[in-house]
C-alpha cells in the first residue's frame, strides 16, 4: 500500500476488507478502522473548543507539544535511515529540503524529487553505473491560542477540497502531512495558527488510530460537528478510490524498477517537507527553557532507550500541569 497516495495503514485495512469480502468488505473495512478514532478525536475536538482556553487545558498542551516534536523527530530520523540509501537520494532530500524552507509548493517537491530519481535511475541503467541510483521501494510507515481563535473563516466546500487534495497526492510517512496542512492552512489560507495545528498534531498523539484523523479535529474547531465530518470524508475519500482501482495493479507496479525509483525520490521528498515542518513546528512549541528540556529529554528517551512515547506524553502534560499550579 505504500505504492499509493493516503495513509498506509488504512489503505491496508480497505485492501484486507477488499481481499475478503469483496465492495462491501471493502466499505467495511476502512470504516470500522477509522471510525473509532474520528469518534474520539471528535470528542476531542469538542472539548478543546469549550475548554481549550482555560489555563489547566493550556497547561496540558503546553507540556504535550515539546514531546510531540520529539516524536516527530524520532520518526524523521529512522525514516531517514531506511529511506536514504545512496549519495543519490541523499543530494535529493538535501535539495527537497532546501525547496521546501525557501516556500516551494509541496506537490512540486514531491514530483521534482520523483523525477530526479527515475531520471537518475534511467541514466544509471543506461551507462551502467548500476551504484548510482537505488532500484527497490522504501516503505515508509505512510504557549498555545484559545481554542476557538480562527484566523480566517472556512467554507465546507473549501474544506472538503483541501483534505480531499490532501488525501489524494500524500506519499511516505503519516506525518508528511503537517507539511501539507501547513502550507495550506496556516500559511495559504489563514484558517488555522501555527500553535491551533501543533494542539491538533498534540491531540492525534494522544489518541489512537492513524494520524490523518487530524482532519477530524480541525475540521471541527473551523466548523463544528459538520466540518468534522466534511473533513474526515474528504481525506478519507481518496483512500478507497485508490484502493479500489489500484489494488489489482500493486503487484505488477512493484517489480518495476523505475517505479520503485520514482517512489524513492518522492519519498525523500517527503521527508524533506516533514523535516521543514518540525523546524517551524518546533519554534511554535518550544517558546521557553522548560519546554526545550522537555523536547530534549524526550528526545534521549525515544532515540537511546526506546521510550514508550504514549508515556512521555503523559509525563509531559503532568509537567505543564505542574508548572501552571506552581505559577
Amino acid at each position: 500500500m505504500n505504492l499509493i497516495p493516503g495513509p498506509s495503514s488504512t489503505e491496508l485495512a480497505i485492501f484486507i476488507g477488499y481481499r475478503r469480502a469483496g465492495w462491501v468488505g471493502l466499505l467495511l473495512g476502512g470504516a470500522c478502522f477509522i471510525l473509532p478514532s474520528a469518534l474520539i478525536v471528535g470528542g476531542c475536538a469538542w472539548a478543546y473548543v469549550r475548554f481549550g482556553a482555560l489555563p489547566q487545558v493550556t497547561s496540558v498542551l503546553y507540556g504535550v507539544k515539546p514531546v510531540v516534536i520529539a516524536i516527530v523527530l524520532q520518526a524523521l530520523l529512522g525514516l531517514g535511515r531506511s529511506a536514504i540509501k545512496s549519495w543519490g537520494l541523499g543530494a535529493i532530500a538535501f535539495g527537497a529540503t532546501v525547496a521546501s524552507f525557501v516556500g516551494v509548493d509541496a506537490l512540486v517537491v514531491l514530483a521534482a524529487g520523483g523525477a530526479l530519481a527515475l531520471v537518475a535511475k534511467a541514466f544509471s541503467e543506461r551507462e551502467g553505473l548500476h551504484g548510482v541510483a537505488v532500484p527497490t521501494l522504501s516503505a515508509l510507515g505512510s504557549a498555545a491560542a484559545p481554542a476557538a481563535t480562527v484566523v480566517a473563516s472556512a467554507s465546507l466546500l473549501g474544506l472538503f477540497v483541501v483534505f480531499l487534495k490532501v488525501g489524494a497526492v500524500l506519499f511516505g510517512s503519516g506525518y508528511v502531512l503537517l507539511a501539507f496542512l501547513r502550507a495550506d492552512l496556516v500559511d495559504h489560507l489563514h484558517w488555522l495558527t501555527e500553535s491551533q495545528l501543533l494542539d491538533a498534531v498534540a491531540v492525534g498523539q494522544i489518541t489512537p488510530g492513524p494520524v490523518f484523523t487530524t482532519a477530524t479535529f480541525i475540521g471541527y474547531v473551523l466548523h463544528g460537528a459538520t466540518g468534522a465530518l466534511v473533513a474526515t470524508f474528504g481525506i478519507f475519500l481518496p483512500s478507497f478510490i485508490l484502493v479500489a482501482v489500484a489494488g489489482p495493479l500493486v503487484r505488477r507496479v512493484r517489480r518495476s524498477r523505475m517505479a520503485g525509483a520514482f517512489l524513492d525520490g518522492v519519498n525523500v521528498a517527503s521527508l524533506a517537507l516533514m523535516a521543514t515542518v518540525t523546524w517551524y513546528l518546533g519554534r511554535s512549541a518550544l517558546t521557553d527553557l522548560l519546554a526545550v528540556a522537555i523536547a530534549g529529554v524526550s528526545a534521549l528517551l525515544l532515540l537511546k532507550f526506546r521510550f514508550n512515547s504514549a508515556w512521555l506524553v503523559l509525563a509531559g502534560a503532568l509537567v505543564g500541569v505542574g508548572r501552571w499550579w506552581l505559577q
